[in-house]
């Protein structure tokens, strides 16, 4: 069969991640959720004392870059492959808010984004992998096959991710939240190095009135026609 090379990019919070574990399982390609792989660094910083709400050392976090070690296992219990920061597992760690509120802080950091594409496209070099991002169809992949940019109102993104930060037990407010998701779209569509834009032949999916499985359905529609 066809193989091809599917790049998800969007805005924070409009399922990106579960709608591009969805096609993998589907297809049997790869997933690879970058987004991950940004926390972890994030985390990495937080945890060395690089950065916080109030503060980044830049350079120091540069220098360090070396010893971030980053891979995905696949856990056959959760169905899907979780994140692993100097070999321990930092899967729950990285999806708190308090590593949302820095992440696109550290994310817009060109010496990281350097670092994790280098290993995004090494990953994906034998197609059959399905990639969600902020920057995979128009940096990692640009010659992706396909292209979907994802997005939904601020409001509907943060009760989404509202819920599912209660659902895991975190303490948070919905005004909080929502402040998030409005300053993560400002730092990802406005930093220097790979912002956040659709490209020219990406298909846009708006999914604020759509539930997962109306989205999944769409999109593998779509994707089944590049594979004729």
């Amino acid at each position: 069969m066809k193989k091809i090379t599917i790049a998800i990019d969007g805005f924070s919070s409009t399922g990106k991640s579960t709608l591009a574990k969805q096609l993998a399982k589907q297809l049997g390609y790869v997933y690879v959720d970058t987004g991950a792989m940004y926390r972890a660094v994030t985390l990495y910083a937080m945890q060395n004392g690089f950065v916080s709400e109030s503060h980044l050392n830049k350079e120091a976090l540069i220098q360090s870059l070396p010893n971030v070690k980053l891979h995905f296992e696949f856990n056959p219990d959760l169905g899907f492959a979780e994140m692993y920061l100097n070999g321990i597992n930092v899967e729950t760690e990285i999806r708190t808010l308090d590593v949302s509120r820095l992440v696109s802080k550290v994310a817009e950091i060109s010496e990281v984004r350097a670092k994790l594409v280098e290993q995004q496209q090494e990953m994906g070099k034998n197609k059959a992998i399905v990639m969600d991002g902020r920057d995979i169809g128009t940096v990692v992949f640009p010659d992706a096959e396909l292209k979907i940019f994802m997005t939904a109102s601020p409001e509907t993104r943060a009760q989404r991710r509202y819920d599912e930060l209660l659902e895991k037990g975190q303490s948070v407010s919905f005004a909080d939240v929502l402040q998030n998701v409005k300053e993560r779209d400002y730092i990802d569509t406005n930093r220097e190095d790979s912002p956040l834009v659709k490209a020219d032949d990406a298909i846009v999916v708006d999914n604020s009135a759509m539930d997962r499985t109306e989205q999944f359905e769409l999109v593998l529609n779509i994707v089944k026609d590049k594979l004729k």
